[in-house]
């Protein structure tokens, strides 16, 4: 106890030595560290698509007619590279990932490199729009619930938020497709090509994101209009428009950005059930006729190509969040 009241004597330096700041160094064993567990979880979601697939089924029953004989069987068998052993069937896969040689398709007799390159345009077609429609719709939707924060507005902003978190994507585009393409002839149904076509679809997809995003806005955009420097700018004279512009979406921005880099990966992801509602030639349709075909090749490929997609924009996400907040470097 006397040593902590002890002071200082005269002259003797009081200040402590600063923290070793943290340069560029850091940063790159940050972004070593990333791509490292990235690695590691595309390993073993490939390893787990290889091994899981293949208790669907035997695709040589699929690919042949009932009647066929067992050395039709056994041939084709041969001709697939199915009566391989698994751990070389393994290991071959594995080796293929890094040269973007996932093999031939059972059912489509091509490369499957091939077969993706012809469906993911229409998949990116799809997110993009998606993503416009989320962003048009999310970001004034949120910033108006703010400002309106317990009045009519708010509330109806939630309950439409409630209502699109809790919606099934499929079950909303088979009621867009009643109501603009049954009853009004508005829209198609289905199809690919024009910008009709893409306007159900994206709608669809975007429900989810939009609600995610537009409540996520309010409640990250009320915590900032509570602070002192936007107390301060009301003070001067500013207009309630101006404060939330200029000084409130600047702020609340960040975990925003952060969330919708997450939903770009949740839109190419959820793709899946809405290309087969509106039958829209992507990987997500693709993804069930392989399944249904049990073609494993490609369905190793196309989760994979899922899971990398996830991957890397939770890691673009990351490094983007550490860099824009200096507070997330420091506590890292």
């Amino acid at each position: 106890m006397s040593e902590l009241l002890t002071l200082p004597a005269p002259g003797e330096d009081t200040e402590r030595p600063a923290a070793p700041r943290r340069g560029g160094l850091h940063i790159l064993r940050v972004i070593a560290a990333r791509l490292g567990t990235a690695l590691l979880v595309l390993l073993c979601t490939a390893t787990v698509a290889f091994f899981l697939v293949r208790l669907s089924g035997d695709p040589v029953k699929v690919l042949l007619p009932p009647d066929a004989t067992a050395d039709q069987e056994g041939v084709l068998r041969h001709s697939l590279g199915l009566d391989r052993p698994l751990l070389t069937q393994y290991l071959d896969y594995l080796w293929g990932i890094p040269r973007l040689d996932f093999g031939d398709s059972l059912f489509y007799n091509q490369p499957v490199r091939a077969v993706l390159a012809d469906r993911i345009p229409a998949t990116l077609l799809l997110a993009a729009g998606a993503l416009v429609v989320t962003l048009v719709v999310a970001l004034p939707a949120g910033t108006v619930a703010a400002m309106r924060r317990g009045r009519a507005t708010d509330r109806t902003v939630m309950t439409g938020v409630l209502l699109g978190q809790s919606t099934p994507p499929f079950w909303i585009g088979i009621l867009l497709i009643l109501v603009f393409a049954v009853g009004l002839h508005a829209l198609p149904a289905s199809g690919y090509g024009t910008f009709a076509h893409l306007v159900l679809p994206a709608v669809t997809l975007a429900v989810y994101s939009v609600a995610v995003v537009a409540r996520l806005l309010r409640s990250s955009l009320i915590d900032v209009l509570s602070a002192d420097h936007i107390r301060t700018a009301r003070a001067k004279g500013f207009g309630p428009v101006k404060v939330v512009l200029t000084h409130g979406l600047r702020n609340a921005s960040l975990p925003v950005v952060t969330v919708v880099g997450l939903e770009v990966g949740s839109l190419l992801g959820g793709a899946i059930l809405t290309e087969q509602v509106f039958s829209w030639p992507g990987v997500g349709q693709l993804t069930i006729e392989a399944i249904s075909n049990r073609d494993f090749p490609l369905v190793q490929a196309t989760v994979l190509l899922f899971a990398a997609t996830f991957v890397v924009v939770n890691l673009l996400v990351d490094l983007s969040y550490s860099l824009l907040d200096p507070r997330v470097r420091t506590a890292r």
